[in-house]
């Protein structure tokens, strides 16, 4: 009689161990989207659709594609990327639109200035860093966008015509969560907190 009792109470600790780490992922990631500092990219749309969660939009943005001169700290005599971290500055232009300024393999060697905002992302082994007409195509964990049934194709055909933008909140540590995708000034979806 004893054994059930304890099976029972384990399968409650389990239970609520569970419980706790998936509030504690929910949370952070609330906190970014509520907390983090908020840069607006522009975008580009590259497929409608994915059978199992229905529509969303793959998303490229000028930080898709790193220039390899743009990296401030490839060690000399480096011909590839190892599997790393690469941090991004981004600076706000006139059309309020962030854009890529420089980048770091590993972490950046300095806080962002006020007017600044870091993103991390993750560079896979392999990327070619010999020339500087190269470029290396980091992986932020923002290129993949949901909508509601039925809008991604005309969401993706409304992309061609102007441009779209992505509201993301970028933490501390350079963590991004979108936040909203726009078109223009009009949001037109806007991801809950939870």
């Amino acid at each position: 009689m004893m054994t059930g009792k304890r099976l029972v109470i384990s399968a409650l600790v389990l239970a609520l161990v569970q419980i706790g780490f998936l509030s504690w992922i929910i949370a952070g990631r609330a906190a970014i989207l509520r907390n983090g500092k908020e840069v607006l990219l522009k975008i580009e749309p590259v497929d409608p659709r994915d059978l199992l969660r229905g529509d969303y939009i793959i998303l490229g943005y000028a930080i898709s594609r790193i220039p390899v001169k743009m990296i401030a700290n490839i060690p000399a005599g480096k011909f590839s990327s190892d599997d790393t971290s690469i941090v991004v500055r981004l600076k706000k232009g006139a059309d309020g639109y962030w854009t890529p300024t420089t980048a770091w393999l590993g972490k950046a060697p300095a806080l962002a200035a006020a007017d600044e905002a870091d993103i991390a992302g993750h560079v896979a082994e392999g990327w070619d860093l010999r020339s500087e007409g190269m470029t290396i195509a980091p992986d932020y964990g923002i290129e993949r966008f949901y909508l509601p049934e039925g809008e991604g194709m005309a969401i993706q055909s409304d992309m061609r015509v102007r441009p779209f933008g992505i509201r993301l909140a970028l933490a501390s540590d350079g963590t991004a969560q979108i936040k909203a995708l726009v078109d223009g000034d009009k949001t037109l979806f806007e991801e809950p907190l939870y």
